[in-house]
This record gives structure tokens, sequence and C-alpha cells, in this order.
């Protein structure tokens, strides 16, 4: 079985925290520490809640002055750096904690911990409070030598992030987000591309248009960039969003017909839905992108429809062969329920068959 992400949290991590804390900050009570961790309610803990409850505890057994016992927490998380460790987020997470009102050392702390450990979920406390002056750091942040930092710059301000808290003022309006976006997207990281692709895409869901207008403004000035806008227009290209596909090259198809379909009937939980068809033109089929959509049951007896992509493709070929499975296995991010469920075939946003069949 899989280690559970709260399962990082554990002794042996503990002990690396405490004796590497001991080593900068001699006064540190490693076992009242690690006792005071281990409590009780420990077992019952999950992921954050195990980080907020150790960040909180550090609070304990540091020097009550904020910029102290931060000193003592940046020189710990240099010597504990070697790789990247999500545990180490409960630096970030004293940050959060204890240092909203210590605006200037509490950034400057979180521009160390975010190398090799991101500091994107609790810079978003200090948008939250000050968002102006926040932003105004996160844009000296995007000429930073350093790929983690710069990123920090797009991620910490994506409106969507998930796992975070929501930015409701950037949800309103992604003016001040796009200003960052804008001195990133043609960062040398691609690290930072992604992270800037994914901003993109947060920013569609509530603002189509903006990213539409976006997209018409950067595309086609390099690979890098156009790659960025097309994973940030992935959300668009699913809704069939029809001026999106169009700034792609799908084109709206009218002269393709598919043709030999199959599909299974009835679907056994925890096995396979297959299905195969074939797209066929006059002319070249061209560029397509093709995708399937499931209506899925839920459990109000109303479907909610998830689309999938299967395939993009440019081809001077009039006949294209196509076949696909989806797996009906458990998995814990979706629960499937028995019944009649839908099926339809998606080239360049246009449905082209639907067919129902039987999940039991």
């Amino acid at each position: 079985m899989a280690e559970l992400f709260k399962d990082l949290y554990n002794e042996k991590y503990i002990t690396l925290l405490s004796s590497t804390l001991t080593l900068v900050y001699p006064a540190f009570n490693s076992d009242k520490f690690t006792r005071t961790v281990f409590n009780e309610e420990w077992q019952s803990l999950e992921l954050k809640q195990r980080m907020r409850h150790i960040s909180s505890s550090l609070g304990v057994y540091l020097p009550y002055e904020y910029k102290k016992a931060i000193d003592i927490l940046e020189n710990t998380f240099v010597k504990m750096s070697n790789g990247y460790m999500l545990e180490n987020m409960i630096f970030q997470d004293f940050v959060e904690v204890y240092g909203l009102d210590e605006f200037e050392i509490s950034l400057s702390a979180l521009k160390i911990f975010t190398i090799k450990s991101s500091s994107e979920f609790a810079i978003r406390q200090f948008l939250l409070k000050n968002e102006q002056r926040t932003m105004a750091q996160m844009k000296l942040w995007t000429e930073s030598e350093n790929e983690h930092v710069r990123r920090l710059a797009s991620e910490g301000c994506r409106s969507r992030l998930p796992w975070a808290v929501a930015l409701p003022s950037f949800k309103k309006d992604a003016t001040l987000v796009l200003e960052i976006l804008e001195l990133l997207k043609d960062d040398a990281s691609a690290y930072v591309r992604k992270s800037v692709a994914n901003n993109i895409n947060d920013i569609s869901k509530d603002h189509p248009q903006v990213v539409v207008d976006l997209t018409k403004d950067w595309l086609g000035y390099s690979k890098n960039r156009d790659a960025i806008l097309k994973h940030g227009c992935r959300t668009l290209l699913k809704a069939s969003h029809k001026e999106t596909l169009e700034l792609f090259d799908f084109a709206t198809p009218t002269d393709i017909t598919l043709t030999n379909f199959t599909h299974k009937n009835r679907v056994k939980m925890g096995e396979e839905l297959e299905f195969s068809f074939e797209l066929i033109s006059d002319k070249s089929l061209g560029k397509l992108r093709v995708e399937f959509a499931l209506g899925l049951l839920r459990k109000n007896n109303k479907h909610n429809t998830k689309v999938f992509k299967i395939s993009e493709f440019q081809t001077e070929k009039k006949i294209k062969q196509i076949s696909k499975k989806h797996s009906f296995r458990s998995v814990t991010t979706r629960v499937y329920y028995e019944g009649v469920q839908k099926l339809s075939i998606i080239i360049n946003g246009v449905v082209f068959k639907e067919v129902e069949f039987i999940l039991f």
C-alpha cells in the first residue's frame, strides 16, 4: 500500500528536524518538542493538520521574538535542504502562523523557504492581508536568478490553486495576476512556464474572454509561449469553446464522417468501457482534436459530464481508425454509480456520436 502523505511527518522526520534545530540553537528542547508533537491526537491528524501542529509546536520551543525564531529556522532549513522535501513546508507554515504582522521579515523568509520546498500556500495569507504590497514584492521576484523564486511569483497568486485557500479578489479581477504572467511568459525555466500555464487556466474558469484575448496577443511568438497557451487553455478546449478551438486551428469539421462505431453496451463495475470508430473524409482529415465525454450517473440520478482527450493530430490521410478504453476501477477521486451512462465522441468541439451504456 502506498504511503500516505501525512505519514511523511513521522518519527524519522521529527528526529531530523529536532537534531538540526539543536545544532543551530543549542537551547532547543528536543525531548519536550518531540513529546508535544506526538501527543494523543497525532494519529488522527491529516496532512495539513500535522503540518500546522508541528509549526505551532515550534513556536512553543523557539524564542518568542519572531526575528530570532526566523533566523534559527532559516539556518535550520538550509542545513536540511539537500533535496526537495515536501515535509519542509512546516517552515512556511510557521511564517503563516506567527509572521503575518512582520511583512518584510516573513516575505524574506518565504523567499528562502520556497527553494526546494514551495511557499505557494503561505504567501496567500499575505495576499489576503495586504494584496498590493505582496504583489509588488512578487513582481520583484520575477527577476530572481532562482527559478523557484520566480515560480512562486506565479504559483502563489493563482486564483484557484488546488488544496489552497482561494483568492476571491483575483477571481473577480485578474489584472494584477496578468502583470506577473506578462513578466514570466518567456521564462527560461520550464518549471516556471508550467506555473504560468496553470495560472492562465485558473483565470479561464472565471474570465474566458480575458484568456482568449491574451492568447490572441501571445500566440505565434515562440514554441515555448505557444505551449504555455495551449496548456493554459485546456479547460476552454475541453469545454469546446469555439473561439479558442479556432485560435489553435481546430476548425469546425464540415466534411468528416464518423463511421463503424462500436462500443460495449454493458460494463461491469471495475472493468473497462471499450469503443472504436473510423473518421473518414473526401479530403484530408486535417488537424483534429478527438475527445470523448462521459455522462456519469450521480447519486441524485442526474448525469455529470467529464471530457477526456483521446488524441490530437494533423494528417493528410482520408481515413483514421481510433479505439479507446476507459476504466471503471474504483478510484479515490471519483465514485461510480450503477445504471445508464452516456458516451459522446467529440471532434474539434462538435459532438459526432452519442450513445448510452449500462454500468452494473
